[in-house]
């Protein structure tokens, strides 16, 4: 959430001779100057926007449909799993929070090529349970509606997530005295938890707002085949066909993307401002669960069942069939897909290869950096150039994305490594630092200072105090930026969409280019062995998560 941050000058960290330049210079590099150089092109470029650009002021409709549709839909899913798996004490509440938050984390483009195998008439599920539609009936998650539900679902956990942090902050004082006066657990969640709560809900909306805008996955696998072109679609198709030609006016269609995305962004602000609660007092505890909220609860799992085992199921039929069409049987199981999906002469294992190396550099270089940025924010000009790198991660993908391109071609010889991988990871680093900056900066505005006076009274040096007191104490912090980092960035398809090249292709890229090229039961098995690597990072991430802050985790609220 786009927001003010606490920052730690009162702690005076062992600050080292230089660190706060560094730490300056780095926001620059990777925040302040590409921002900026996009701004300039898009606004000063050669291309600008034309009246007369008719497909580009029709995606630029048709975003604004789809962004608000899954506004709507994720405010609504969101605010129901708050009420019903955080305020209130429902059976199987923990499973299900996990459960709600794994949308968020599940690929998009995965998300949408099992909704699309799952709609299909030559569904080998639907053909095996006898409710395959004729042939030739359209695909119902092709276009707009479609979207906006995949969408929709995918917001849902930044709504729940968002009013999750101010859950843990409720004062319990206050719904135990609304309780004493004889008002009901539902009266009481409404009238007391939820007009401190409406912040939270508020920023979530903000954040699902500019996802919807900024997505590439869903609406490249749902909208293409629909020919309901938006935006980020938009601007791949013309950079994909014009390439660096087309660059002043995809910087400016970029730039338009970002007006469009700055409502959601002020929404964050605004609710940031506003989501104080009062300190001190019981902790807040989940109230009981009546029928209706016992029921309530048992709809929301059906509803997660709907949307995370009925896809999946739908991705491993199509994976284990012999051919599209085939009904799916024990006697016709097959394994020939995934075979071929790890053979060598496929480009899975050059993809998984490509986006652990990206993933993992990015998770080890941005934590790094979050420890300079965070002992550095005794300065100002640290902690007002800092607010760049929220808006990086803030804006739209295909922003970042766009602005990481006109850097480096801007650099001498910078047309020679446009398409590698460094170029990718320079984006990762731009797109991912404020995420990894959260919870380094968050530990270090709770460092005792006492500990580094201890350490100079010792005789300590001040990079003997940095390393040997600040960065042991930030350790947790440092592993919780890693993992997000991490999580997010393995299966990241907007940037690599728009920046690799030939032999850089991501794990993503070769799903959707597997969907776009006709082979779906490739692009299916594909699909499997991205969730197993998703499903493996986040076991990792459980099992450190026992020694993390409360909240790092998403699926730990």
């Amino acid at each position: 959430m786009v927001g003010r941050r606490a920052h730690p000058a009162e702690a005076r960290p062992a600050t080292a001779p230089g660190l706060g330049g560094i730490a300056l210079l780095w926001l620059l590099l990777i925040g302040v100057v590409p921002l900026l150089r996009l701004g300039a092109e898009g606004v000063l470029g050669p291309a600008g926007l034309s009246a007369e650009d008719l497909a580009l002021w029709r995606a630029a409709g048709r975003s604004l449909v789809v962004a608000a549709g899954a506004t709507g839909l994720a405010v609504v899913l969101g605010i129901a799993m708050v009420s019903l798996l955080l305020l209130r004490e429902v059976p199987g509440r923990r499973p299900l929070i996990f459960l709600g938050v794994l949308p968020l984390l599940v690929p998009s483009q995965v998300l949408a090529l099992a909704a699309v195998q799952a709609g299909t008439p030559s569904s080998p599920l639907l053909l095996a349970l006898g409710l395959a539609p004729p042939l030739g009936t359209p695909n119902p998650f092709h276009g707009a509606g479609g979207m906006i539900l995949l969408l929709g679902v995918q917001g849902a956990p930044l709504v729940f997530l968002s009013a999750a942090g101010l859950v843990r902050r409720l004062p319990g004082g206050a719904l135990q005295a609304a309780r004493g006066l004889g008002a009901r657990p539902g009266e009481a969640l409404r009238r007391v938890a939820w007009p401190l709560l409406w912040p939270g809900a508020l920023a979530g909306a903000g954040l699902a707002w500019v996802a919807a805008l900024g997505n590439f996955g869903v609406a490249a696998v749902l909208g293409i085949p629909g020919r309901y072109t938006v935006l980020t679609v938009l601007i791949w198709q013309r950079l994909s066909g014009g390439g660096t030609t087309a660059l002043a006016g995809v910087a400016a269609m970029s730039l338009l993307l970002a007006v469009v995305a700055a409502p959601g962004l002020l929404a964050q602000v605004f609710a940031a401002r506003r989501a104080a609660l009062p300190a001190g007092g019981p902790a807040f505890v989940a109230l009981p669960a009546g029928r209706a909220a016992s029921v309530g609860a048992w709809l929301i799992g059906v509803y997660l069942l709907a949307v995370l085992a009925l896809p999946l199921l739908s991705l491993v039929t199509s994976a284990l069939a012999p051919a599209p069409g085939v009904p799916i049987g024990w006697d016709n199981v097959t394994l020939r897909h995934l075979l071929s999906a790890v053979s060598p002469e496929a480009r899975t294992l050059g993809g998984l290869r490509n986006s652990l190396l990206l993933s993992v550099s990015a998770a080890f270089i941005l934590a790094g950096a979050a420890v300079v940025v965070a002992l550095s924010a005794r300065w100002r000009a640290v902690r007002i150039v800092s607010f760049a790198a929220d808006l990086a991660y803030a804006l739209p993908g295909v922003c970042v994305a766009v602005a990481a391109i006109l850097v480096v071609l801007g650099l001498p010889g910078g047309g020679a490594v446009y398409g590698s991988l460094a170029v990718v990871l320079f984006a990762y680093l731009m797109r991912f630092q404020a995420l990894a900056l959260r919870p380094v900066w968050a530990a270090a505005a709770r460092l005792d200072p006492a500990l580094d006076d201890a350490a100079r009274g010792l005789g300590a040096g001040v990079w003997r105090r940095l390393l040997t007191v600040q960065v042991p104490l930030l350790a947790p912090a440092l592993a919780a930026s890693g993992i997000l980092v991490a999580l997010l960035a393995v299966n990241e398809v907007t940037l690599s969409s728009l920046l690799s090249g030939p032999g850089t292709q991501t794990l993503g890229m070769v799903v959707f280019n597997l969907q776009d090229g006709g082979q779906g039961a490739q692009a299916a098995a594909v699909s499997l062995i991205s969730l197993a690597v998703m499903a493996a990072l986040m076991a990792l991430a459980g099992r450190a998560g026992r020694r993390l802050p409360p909240g790092t985790l998403p699926w730990r609220p």
